[in-house]
């Protein structure tokens, strides 16, 4: 009798088991037929502060290892049909600082724009422009890093090709910070801080339809170092 009793006891068991399994994979399945991405509604309700502080929560959820689970398969079902990204990251292309990583965002929610030493250009301010204007993102970050090479370059005043042109471009950060060496890291993170925000002033000097957005205040403008041995950024002051 106690055997039968105990044998029931295991079928219940593995019933109410199959029953969880099967509720947890209907409930998977309908995430993965619904994802969460930006949508026009989603994105024309935020402010220029809101998306500030999501890129910000994204950021503490990479460093603090939680960052959120994703179907990226689904996600990408979901925006083939068109994109409403809240931010537009002008970053350095350096190959540890992966934008969307770093910040904790998924297809869809950030525009990427990546160049050595992320320097300003007419392609890049047209780039913006399209974010901004067209598209509707309601934040620009300049987002520069620690132990950047490009930055090393300018202040070795490096001579190569093409890039020649794209390191004169850093010059005048190099100049605004003083004297110093490429080998000192104090000094390599003092200059890439000083070309963020030579970059904004560009930004700002170059684009006037940007400038006419951050003027009425439906845009954004921020300044950020990401740390390439924490993963922590930091957004500069205003």
């Amino acid at each position: 009798m106690r055997q039968t009793t105990f044998a029931i006891g295991l079928v219940s068991l593995a019933f109410a088991i199959s029953a969880s399994a099967l509720a947890q994979t209907s409930a998977d399945t309908e995430g993965k037929k619904a994802p969460r991405v930006q949508t026009s509604e989603s994105q024309a309700g935020m402010t220029p502060g809101s998306a500030l502080e999501k890129l910000k929560k994204g950021n503490a959820r990479f460093v603090e290892k939680n960052m959120r689970s994703r179907d990226w398969l689904a996600k990408v079902s979901a925006t083939a049909g068109g994109q409403y990204p809240f931010a537009v990251i002008l970053a350095c292309m350096d190959s540890r600082a992966p934008v969307e990583i770093i910040f904790d965002q998924g297809i869809g929610d950030v525009f990427g724009i990546r160049i050595a030493g992320n320097i300003v250009n007419d392609d890049v301010l047209g780039s913006m422009e399209y974010a901004t204007k067209v598209v509707g993102s309601k934040l620009v970050v300049v987002l520069g890093h620690t132990s950047c090479g490009a930055v090393k370059g300018a202040i070795d005043d490096a001579k190569l090709g093409n890039l020649t042109e794209l390191l004169a471009k850093i010059r005048p950060a190099v100049s605004a910070s003083g004297p110093g060496s490429a080998k000192d890291d104090a000094y390599v993170n003092k200059v890439a801080q000083a070309n963020v925000s030579q970059a904004m002033k560009e930004i700002r000097e170059k684009s006037p339809t940007i400038k006419a957005q951050l003027d009425a205040g439906t845009v954004g403008l921020v300044g950020a170092i990401y740390d390439v041995s924490t993963g922590k950024v930091t957004f500069l002051p205003d």
